[in-house]
């Protein structure tokens, strides 16, 4: 089993550092390595602060990098950590949404951008493809092939979202979708109604609508009575 991908949280905020650590805990695949409330903890965490730490840092693999911090700003952290060449990725998750700041963000080498505020959901999402976006390079060893590596960057590219069928809510719909990427077995339409306290009619529409679109899977529920009950588990492929 391939080690699970070791994560730093880097927010200034207490409540959202730890909604964000929470959050990392909930996915399968990933540890949390560290909070940090400033640039400068962050830098040393990683052991890049230059002091008698240095060098003796745990393995982190993934920053959660907010770009509002209260001594360093985002970016100068994102060069430091380029700069050092360190095997580290980083995912801005950030309310900045100003158009230079993102650029700026992405020539620095981001992986992906997370704007403030979002559900539990759209945060799964991003780590999701960028699991699969390691998954996919550490297939292929120590070389590569042009379609492995074009492969591997559209991982990183959640497909663009459908309109939604009348009657649907995206914010409901996120739920749902995080409800199923939280839990490795299926589960029903009436296991999600007593979840998320929406009626069994409504939870099945939205169960039905992740399958037909392919995201989820739909199997036969045998051993009820009455008329058959299908399960739903979040495609993972």
């Amino acid at each position: 089993m391939a080690e699970p991908i070791r994560v730093l949280v880097v927010e200034d905020e207490s409540v959202a550092a730890a909604a964000h650590a929470e959050y990392v805990r909930r996915l399968a695949g990933f540890e949390l390595a560290g909070v940090a409330s400033t640039g400068s903890e962050a830098l040393a965490l990683l052991g890049l602060s230059g002091g008698p730490a240095a060098g003796k840092a745990p393995r982190i693999d993934l920053v959660l990098l907010d770009m509002n911090l209260p001594d360093l700003h985002g970016l100068d952290v994102l060069r430091r950590i380029r700069g050092s060449g360190a095997p580290v990725e980083v995912i801005a998750v950030t309310a900045v949404r100003e158009l230079p700041i993102v650029r700026k963000a992405i020539s620095s080498g981001i992986a992906l951008y997370l704007i403030k505020p979002f559900t539990f959901a759209a945060f799964s999402d991003k780590l999701h493809h960028y699991r699969q976006f390691r998954d996919s390079l550490a297939q292929h060893g120590s070389s590569t092939t042009q379609a492995a590596v074009d492969r591997a960057f559209a991982q990183l590219r959640a497909p663009s979202p459908t309109a939604l069928p009348k009657g649907l809510s995206e914010e409901t719909l996120n739920s749902v979708v995080g409800l199923l990427k939280s839990r490795q077995a299926p589960v029903s339409a009436v296991e999600v109604t007593a979840e998320t306290g929406m009626s069994r009619v409504t939870a099945r529409r939205y169960l039905e609508h992740l399958a037909d679109q392919n995201s989820a899977i739909r199997t036969p529920r045998y051993g009820t009575r009455g008329r058959p009950e299908f399960e739903y588990s979040w495609r993972r492929d």
